[in-house]
């Protein structure tokens, strides 16, 4: 690995450095780009270290001491590197962990490591995130092909712990999934198996098809599906049997020279593969398992073709941190769309959970000078407003406890783990009694976090209120502030009874968070 020549900050004002470090399951990847004004990407180098925590992790759940110094030394590399490129202490290096560290039951020591040895904190992303991200990858990539951008896709990437999976239709995200089935999970079932390649191959293939009808499962295939494959070694394959893909654009394999090229690198062991394609020895040992999966899909999709995308992590990440982490419209409505599909699924009152998350929307927005929330917050408090009443169907008593359970075990799109935390809380919060310190899963947050939750509930309550008559007559409503209290005025309607007696009934989670007694009139 030879450092690059001096490259000292950043080429001009209108730009800045960046960094990622992806450590993965069987390899630590560093991206360093140039973020322009108005969020353009450019990458300037790309450097990839062969560590192989994947084989340790998902075999004893643990990353070894050896493993975690070697892990160190790479960072410590990627560091000199870094200082080549003269970041300065503004330019953002980003540090995460995927599936074989987040496994580990060590990865705080492992994480804590890490930070005393470099000072880099090492964020581990949860499965909504990675998929989150390897949307925003691809999303470009899928518009700009006159064959997917009406059509219905299967977003699919292998890797060595898990295959990740999106469905898109028309640039919508259908569904995302996670299973447990990565190129060394594969090669590790085979492990105390001794037999020929034939048996080898029979029992890997018996083992992928078994996920495969989970994945089918998890599909609602009505229409021609296409197939949008990521991941390392799949693009080892585009770039091997098509020689002008310029590795940019979307490329086309037919999955019949793939076909050809997983049964070559079948039938070769671990130094042939070396040899034979100039990779390392951990891409050798993965190579054919993940190429076998990709061909496998292809066949039960019954499609002749494969897209390759040369999208990754590091290109994601690299866009998160150009436009500052913030989330664009259309990839807000995804996630509402996604908290639509969950809702209806659980068969909620559609009609009333629009009308409070609009409202809710309107009353943070006008509240503006006094909560202190970004935009991730308000989208966060309009998810719960739509799905505050789905435990209703599991019970009427404790609605709000099972509201809770369900948005935080589901796979609500676009949404990490921490987010749908913050989303079940809130609407396990939206009735009854106000966060306490003897609710484990409130009082395990940071007080920033409580703080949040206890705003958003507060006015999801108010929301809530205003809609009691479930009719959608109050559609706006004015905000103020005057002699500490919080006046709303309901638009064009002259009876609001009913609403001014739920509104005293819902309003005190508000007064004790932002100290204002709320008051409804017409």
């Amino acid at each position: 690995m030879t450092p690059p020549q001096p490259m000292h900050a950043s080429t001009g004002n209108d730009s800045r450095l960046a960094a990622v470090i992806d450590i993965g399951a069987t390899s630590i990847r560093l991206a360093i780009a140039e973020i322009h004004e108005g969020g353009t990407v450019r990458t300037l180098d790309t450097l990839v270290q062969s560590i192989e925590l994947g084989r340790e992790v998902f075999e004893s759940r643990k990353i070894s001491r050896k493993s975690i110094e070697r892990v160190v030394e790479v960072l410590k590399r990627y560091q000199l590197v870094i200082q080549e490129y003269g970041f300065g202490d503004q330019d953002p290096i980003r540090v995460v962990a995927t599936t074989a560290v987040r496994e580990a039951v060590n990865r705080l020591a492992f994480a804590d490591r890490l930070f005393v040895a470099t000072g880099l904190k090492v964020e581990s992303l949860d499965e909504q995130e990675v998929n989150r991200i390897t949307y925003v990858g691809v999303y470009p990539h899928l518009q700009d092909s006159r064959d997917l951008v009406d059509g219905k896709s299967l977003v699919v990437e292998v890797g060595g712990g898990n295959t990740e999976l999106l469905v898109v239709r028309s640039g919508n995200v259908l569904s995302s999934q996670s299973f447990r089935l990565g190129s060394i999970r594969l090669l590790q079932t085979l492990q105390r198996v001794s037999s020929n390649v034939s048996r080898r191959r029979s029992l890997m293939e018996s083992h992928i098809r078994r996920y495969l009808d989970q994945i089918k499962g998890a599909i609602n295939d009505d229409q021609q599906m296409h197939i949008v494959a990521l991941g390392g070694d799949i693009r080892f394959a585009m770039g091997h049997l098509c020689n002008e893909w310029d590795g940019r654009s979307l490329g086309k394999l037919p999955v019949s020279s793939l076909g050809e090229l997983t049964d070559e690198v079948l039938r070769y062991s671990d130094d042939e593969i070396v040899k034979q394609y100039s990779v390392s020895y951990v891409e050798a040992s993965t190579l054919g398992p993940a190429l076998l999966v990709y061909n496998l899909l292809a066949e039960y999709f019954q499609v002749d073709d494969l897209y390759v995308c040369d999208t990754n992590l590091r290109d994601g990440l690299l866009h998160d941190m150009a436009v500052g982490g913030t989330w664009s419209e259309a990839f807000r409505h995804q996630i509402i769309r996604s908290a639509l599909n969950l809702g209806r699924k659980f068969g909620f009152d559609e009609n009333h959970a629009r009308n409070v998350a609009e409202m809710s929307r309107s009353i943070l927005m006008q509240l503006s000078d006094d909560h202190d929330l970004n935009a991730r917050h308000e989208v966060v408090l309009f998810v719960a407003a739509l799905l505050h009443e789905i435990g209703l169907v599991v019970n009427l008593r404790s609605n709000h406890k099972h509201a809770f359970y369900l948005i935080r075990n589901s796979d609500l799109f676009g949404l990490s783990k921490y987010e749908l935390l913050l989303v079940g809380l809130v609407a396990r919060y939206h009735r009854r009694a106000a966060p306490q310190a003897s609710h484990d899963a409130f009082s395990s947050l940071e007080q920033k976090d409580r703080v949040i939750v206890g705003k958003l509930a507060a006015i999801l309550r108010i929301a809530i209120a205003l809609d009691d008559t479930r009719t959608g007559r109050i559609r706006e409503v004015s905000c103020s502030k005057r002699d500490g209290q919080f006046i709303i005025a309901a638009q064009s309607i002259e009876d609001i009874s009913l609403e001014q007696i739920a509104m005293r009934e819902q309003s005190s989670l508000f007064r004790e968070v932002f100290g204002l007694a709320v008051v409804l009139q017409s």
